[in-house]
């Protein structure tokens, strides 16, 4: 049975009318590929300086860029191995079954694909993705060790998750215990994705431009490459190093920092020969939390995590566009 997702036929509209449009020139041209800022959080155990140097180092990064890349993580290698195994498995699983209601006994649409909005090659993602809402993890079915990986992953990034946001907070006058007593494990999710070949590499992305809707995103990566951020108003291309995690600031920390820490756009874009892995945990506080500038005089009114996904929803439906934090700036509706 097959196992790609059924792109041509879910939108042969889109992909015919591509013939017809005037704009055929390559979408993907040659970007600067730029390696991140490396962190080494096993500084983070040497003496008092070491410490306050990597910490810094990564508060610049956080500014500066809005990502950067960590080793001597804490997460065993072994560990990223086995969920990168598992989730080959899942997304070899013919596409009626993962397209099926509760697949994995999960949530609806935890198995996404494609763009049910998209009206035009260029908002057309070309990849699909297993989310998982930790809360529903515990639910236990014939993929035991999908699961048992998952939830010993999750453990593992929800403490690293928390220890960055934790020292990315100490020279904004953060209180120590406002992560713990606003994120947990429950909270956040994992999202696993693949990028299948492309034969429009050239005019599609894997994964549209979106910022990222949470406090700190970890993601693990494989070789093949393919993930871009705009930075200074341009789109540069990430050298892939599969040794260690990327990280990047979400929405929810920029607005937290007042603006200091910077959530940048990203994408993916499509690769026309070799198919992509990658696994995005997501730190993400309570529905209930209350997200509130830590500085006067504020760019963002206070607003709470459902507040945020519900706005996002209005305006995906609405303008088929995430907008997001402009959304919250004071004096702006």
């Amino acid at each position: 049975m097959a196992t790609e997702p059924p792109f041509f036929e879910k939108y042969n509209a889109i992909f015919q009318s591509f013939a017809d449009e005037k704009e055929k020139s390559t979408m993907v041209d040659v970007f600067e590929e730029i390696e991140l800022p490396l962190i080494d959080l096993g500084q983070l155990n040497l003496g008092p300086f070491e410490r306050q140097k990597c910490i810094e180092t990564m508060a610049r990064a956080a500014t500066e860029w809005g990502f950067f890349q960590i080793v001597n993580h804490g997460i065993p290698e072994e560990l990223l191995d086995r969920l990168n195994q598992e989730q080959v498995k899942v997304f070899q699983q013919p596409f009626d079954k993962k397209s099926e209601d509760k697949f994995l006994n999960l949530s609806a649409q935890s198995y996404r694909w494609g763009n049910p909005l998209a009206t035009s090659l260029r908002n057309l993602s070309w990849s699909e993705a297993l989310h998982v809402s930790l809360k529903d993890i515990s639910k236990r079915d014939e993929y035991n060790n999908l699961r048992s990986t998952i939830e010993e992953y999750a453990e593992e990034a929800n403490v690293l998750a928390q220890r960055l946001a934790e020292h990315l907070a100490q020279n904004l006058g953060i209180r120590a215990s406002y992560f713990r007593e606003n994120c947990s494990p429950n909270s956040s999710s994992l999202r696993m994705n693949r990028y299948p070949p492309c034969p429009y590499s050239s005019i599609m992305f894997g994964i549209v431009p979106h910022t990222d809707s949470d406090f700190l995103t970890i993601v693990s990566q494989d070789q093949v490459g393919g993930l871009q951020l705009k930075r200074n108003g341009r789109w540069v291309s990430v050298k892939p190093n599969p040794k260690a995690l990327v990280v990047n600031i979400g929405d929810f920390y920029q607005a937290l920092s007042n603006g200091k820490y910077k959530s940048l756009t990203h994408r993916v874009i499509a690769n026309g020969e070799s198919e992509r892995y990658s696994a995005a945990y997501f730190y993400c506080p309570t529905y209930e939390t209350v997200i509130e500038s830590c500085s006067k005089p504020s760019l963002y009114r206070k607003f709470s995590f459902k507040e945020y996904r519900e706005q996002i929803q209005k305006d995906v439906k609405a303008t088929g566009d995430k907008v997001g934090l402009s959304r919250f700036l004071l004096g702006i509706n």
